[in-house]
């Protein structure tokens, strides 16, 4: 004698329950934790001279100089910079793509050294470019700061501290996101705090840790926690001008 449909879909149904509380559950207990409102701050020289405190800790000028940046990001994704040429290799698995980050238009994708044409070749290009937006910003993201569409406010904490808060209103994958800097004493940042269209949940730090002085001299970061996340930045190589 065969199931009856009945039956069928109360099995079915406990079983997305079973896979599913658990998350909510989690999700929850994480919302109600660390979610927190955007806070305010204030515009003016207290913001901009914190700003430049950062860069000083960190050798902007160094950073300026590299012409050339290479790393590997969480081991998936390696990518070869070339900032003075506005260029960027990226590859993953089989894939090889030639960025063009000024014309996006003229970039070229790859499979095991073939080139890949037509719509497969532009789906290609766009995940690229996403890649390189999100996986660049978590390596150079302190030296990004001042860039073309960014808002500063100084924002004081409640343990007395001082914090940059930067607000990215055009550029990039998703404008509009905003970061928390948390910075030590000398100006070097430690963690930010994060309001991101793409997490659901508003204000989570992640860390900024394992400094690296490169060969340029820029200073970029080797590894980030992120709850329970860990995030690690290998094969960085750079090339001054």
């Amino acid at each position: 004698m065969g199931i009856k449909p009945k039956k069928i879909i109360k099995i079915v149904a406990g079983i997305i329950i079973f896979l599913t509380l658990p998350t909510l559950l989690l999700f929850g207990f994480v919302y109600f934790k660390y979610d927190e409102d955007l806070p305010t701050g204030k515009k003016g020289a207290p913001a901009e001279q914190l700003a430049l405190k950062m860069w000083e800790a960190l050798d902007y000028d160094s950073y300026q100089n590299t012409s050339y940046i290479e790393w590997t990001f969480k081991k998936r994704h390696h990518f070869k910079w070339d900032k003075n040429e506005q260029s960027c290799e990226v590859f993953w698995k089989d894939y090889k793509i030639n960025l063009d980050l000024h014309s996006p238009q003229k970039s070229k994708a790859y499979k095991q050294e073939i080139e890949i044409f037509g719509d497969p070749s532009k789906k290609l290009i766009e995940k690229a470019i996403k890649l390189f937006n999100n996986d660049s910003f978590w390596l150079v993201a302190p030296y990004k700061i001042f860039d073309e569409g960014t808002e500063r406010r100084l924002v004081s904490l409640e343990n007395g501290k001082k914090a940059l808060l930067v607000t990215y209103t055009s550029g990039g994958t998703t404008p509009g996101d905003s970061y928390l800097w948390h910075l030590d004493n000398n100006g070097k940042p430690t963690s930010f705090q994060m309001w991101v269209n793409i997490l659901p949940i508003n204000g989570l730090e992640a860390t900024w840790s394992d400094w690296k002085t490169t060969e340029s001299g820029a200073q970029l970061p080797t590894f980030h926690k992120f709850l329970v996340f860990e995030l690690e930045i290998t094969d960085i190589k750079t090339t001054i001008l």
